[in-house]
């Protein structure tokens, strides 16, 4: 069912690319799947776009769906109406409504992850019926092969005539969370088909002694999807963007922080770590959760304390930054994981007349602040939460980035830091982490190190012996050391 428009659209770019960008384009426009890797920041909006229009051009797809996070389908529409001529159709939630849209003459829909799930019978008639390309932006969203989500994706995969895949960070968090991914394009054929297997070959080891093993695996990742994959970093693209500069703070807890802290820090000790000093424990993943409360006490108590009323320790470092800055009169976003000090700092930053998203927050109230922030001159602080605005938007009205707390997920790091520094920004971007002296914080700061040699490794954006040189991090040693460090 191949539908005729009374008079087709334009299928031109509005906009002139990046070579960069081009030369994605060429690489994997007559592939039947293909995975775009490019570094966050680059574009890879703009590729999608040039990619679906060249598809629609040359008569390869009928329509094509654009699927991403449900906070990004809005931007996506905008981005669309900058790049090309075709305006887009949006699925949502209502199935009567989606029902009549797949009935329409449309090139383009754009839709979130989950109508894919609520509206999988629907779409599998569709798929039927006339052809269709799908891009996946933030494809990460399907890197756990036992979700209902993600097992959806796997079945209606080869229905899609061309397959697309995008994240700037393919193994940022773990290294096994792109194997999904990429089933989702090859159905196992490059990764293999176990993902138990595969998990086991690429999961961060205890200790470096495993390091030159672990190397020899995760460099063979990217050499396994070279032929229908292409991965630009932003010292590759040529594009030359302002410096970036990392300023690590260490600070002080307030004493009565220090004294919750100590009492859980002690008490996971007591769980975690035999009389050799040795971390124990059922895996990494039950670890990095029960520590979560340590992240908590180290950024501020009154988060597993309601009694709790001390000013935390991270925050006077936190209004001397914010303060040194507003003679410039410079934006800054301030990250934190835990929606309760996203509404805890909001408050008492009120000076700034602070901006806030989180994912406690609709929609439409992240799209309003958001825009509050970008476009009211008053608004010098966004307030956010990685996990409501870590991807897709691009936030270079700032160039000031602080992690007021920080959790284990790399690829929540990385992307979050990156809306500020991608294309259009103008000024030199400083990342502030808040790190406080002798806790959790610190063992953070070592395995996000980890991680991303890891991630880099794989990416093939470092050599092995880059790698080999910089990966010395004992997960079990380092681990028993914070857990047994007398907070002072």
């Amino acid at each position: 069912m191949a539908f005729k428009l009374r008079k087709p659209p334009k299928l031109s770019a509005k906009l002139d690319a990046y070579p960069y960008q081009l030369d994605a384009v060429r690489a994997v426009q007559k592939l039947p799947y293909a995975a775009i890797f490019h570094e966050q920041g680059l574009g890879k909006t703009k590729i999608a776009v040039d990619l679906a229009l060249s598809w629609l051009e040359s008569d390869t797809v009928d329509t094509v769906f654009i699927i991403t996070k449900k906070t990004l389908v809005q931007n996506w529409v905008d981005e669309l109406s900058t790049h090309s001529y075709v305006s887009p159709r949006v699925l949502s939630g209502n199935r009567r409504k989606n029902n009549i849209a797949l009935n329409s003459p449309v090139m383009l829909y754009v839709m979130n992850y989950e109508v894919i799930l609520a509206n999988f019978g629907l779409l599998q008639l569709f798929l039927k019926t006339c052809r269709v390309g799908a891009i996946l932006d933030e494809s990460q969203k399907i890197k756990n092969p036992e979700a209902k989500l993600t097992e959806s994706f796997h079945a209606l995969a080869s229905g899609f005539c061309r397959r697309v895949i995008m994240t700037g960070t393919p193994v940022a968090n773990r290294p096994f969370d792109i194997w999904s991914q990429i089933k989702f394009l090859d159905d196992g054929d490059a990764l293999g088909e176990s993902f138990a297997k595969f998990k086991a070959e690429t999961e961060i080891p205890d200790s470096a002694s495993e390091r030159d093993e672990y190397g020899d695996r995760l460099a063979e990742i990217m050499g396994k999807l070279k032929d229908f994959s292409v991965r630009e970093t932003k010292k590759s693209s040529g594009i030359e963007l302002p410096d970036k500069t990392i300023i690590t703070q260490s600070v002080e807890m307030a004493p009565l922080q220090a004294k919750i802290y100590a009492d859980y820090r002690d008490k996971l000790s007591h769980e975690f770590v035999s009389a050799d000093g040795v971390v124990t424990a059922d895996s990494a993943e039950d670890i990095l959760k029960r520590l979560l409360r340590l992240v908590q006490c180290a950024s501020n108590p009154a988060l597993v304390d309601d009694s709790y009323q001390e000013i935390p320790g991270k925050f006077a470092p936190l209004v001397k930054i914010l303060d040194e800055l507003g003679m410039d009169s410079a934006k800054v976003i301030i990250w934190t994981g835990f929606i309760e000090n996203v509404e805890w700092l909001c408050r008492k930053l009120q000076m700034h007349n602070p901006a806030k998203t989180h994912g406690g927050l609709a929609i439409d109230s992240r799209n309003r602040n958001i825009a509050k922030f970008k476009e009211d001159p008053s608004c010098r602080v966004l307030v956010a939460t990685p996990g409501a605005a870590k991807e897709g938007l691009t936030l270079t009205v700032a160039n000031h980035a602080v992690f007021y707390d920080r959790g284990f997920s790399l690829d929540d790091y990385l992307q979050a830091q990156d809306r500020i520094h991608r294309i259009s920004q103008t000024q030199n971007c400083f990342v502030h982490n808040l790190v406080a002296r002798d806790t959790i914080d610190q063992w953070i700061d070592r395995l996000l190190y980890a991680k991303h040699q890891a991630a880099q490794l794989a990416q093939g954006d470092i050599d092995q012996s880059a790698f080999n040189q910089s990966f010395d991090f004992d997960l079990s040693h380092e681990l028993s050391e914070i857990l047994n460090t007398t907070c002072n």
